[in-house]
């Protein structure tokens, strides 16, 4: 019995794939390229090291610092006055602090766009983010999560897939030793020369070894600062003199104790 044959398809075989021809496929010593947009965020800086050239859309962000509400507004405030410049609303959850409207004023912010919502327990700021977030009505969702636990984050991240706007959540940095579903998360702190000192823990791509310095003097201080002053470390770093002002002094000696030595 003859054994029927069959025409070799090898030559018409479609070419091989190169992986970066691929959607979704992206090469771990490169940044990823995000599928949706990002916001820059106007540290021009930062944008360089960010997957998509800013702060992404339909993800969260997780940003720690040492003390709250004080670097989450330098850092985020120039992405933040795009946003309301476009009529975008900004919604605060439980800032440990009352927002200073004449300070947020200066860096920019319409306090015509700025939404300040109470919520006291960890339950009730979780349930206020996940509504706002799911609602889709925001331009930039900042909640300040101090204890929200792995899992919290994991479903607040599901929500953010189908928001358009930026979802930031703020913790303390004690959580950069936890795990969180964020895919950007970065720590912040402040320098000595009126920078802000930022550490990228997380991004789709490669590990960043050292800190990025983003030049940064407040709003009310840029009319008022001297030259000099622009950079204290180099006061700071000088030696000074004996007799300078600040200088501790020694107590003076009472007759007693200068009659026993």
């Amino acid at each position: 019995m003859a054994i029927p044959s069959y025409p070799d398809d090898r030559s018409s075989a479609a070419p091989p794939v190169a992986p970066d021809a691929l959607p979704g496929i992206w090469r771990g010593s490169e940044l990823g390229r995000l599928p949706t947009t990002a916001e820059p965020t106007g540290w021009p800086v930062l944008d360089r090291e960010l997957p998509g050239g800013g702060w992404p859309s339909q993800s969260l962000v997780d940003v720690l610092v040492p003390q709250p509400a004080i670097v989450e507004w330098r850092l985020l405030s120039p992405a933040l006055r795009q946003i309301t410049a476009r009529g975008g609303q900004i919604a605060a959850v439980a800032p440990p602090r009352q927002p200073h409207m004449p300070g947020l004023q200066q860096m920019g912010l319409d306090e015509r766009r700025f939404i300040w919502i109470e919520a006291q327990t960890p339950a009730e700021r979780l349930w206020t983010t996940e509504q706002l977030i799911k609602a889709r009505a925001c331009g930039a969702v900042i909640a300040w999560l101090p204890q929200a636990r792995a899992e919290q984050i994991r479903r607040l991240q599901v929500c953010a897939q189908s928001c358009e706007g930026l979802v930031f959540l703020c913790r303390p940095d004690t959580a950069r030793h936890e795990s969180s579903a964020a895919p950007l998360r970065v720590h912040a702190g402040f320098g000595l020369d009126w920078e802000l000192r930022l550490q990228i823990l997380k991004r789709r791509g490669p590990m960043l070894d050292g800190t990025l310095t983003l030049a940064s003097i407040p709003g009310s201080l840029t009319g008022v600062v001297t030259p000099q002053m622009l950079r204290p470390s180099r006061l700071f770093s000088r030696e000074m003199p004996a007799n300078a002002m600040g200088r501790p002094v020694p107590a003076p000696r009472s007759r007693r104790d200068a009659a026993l030595q």
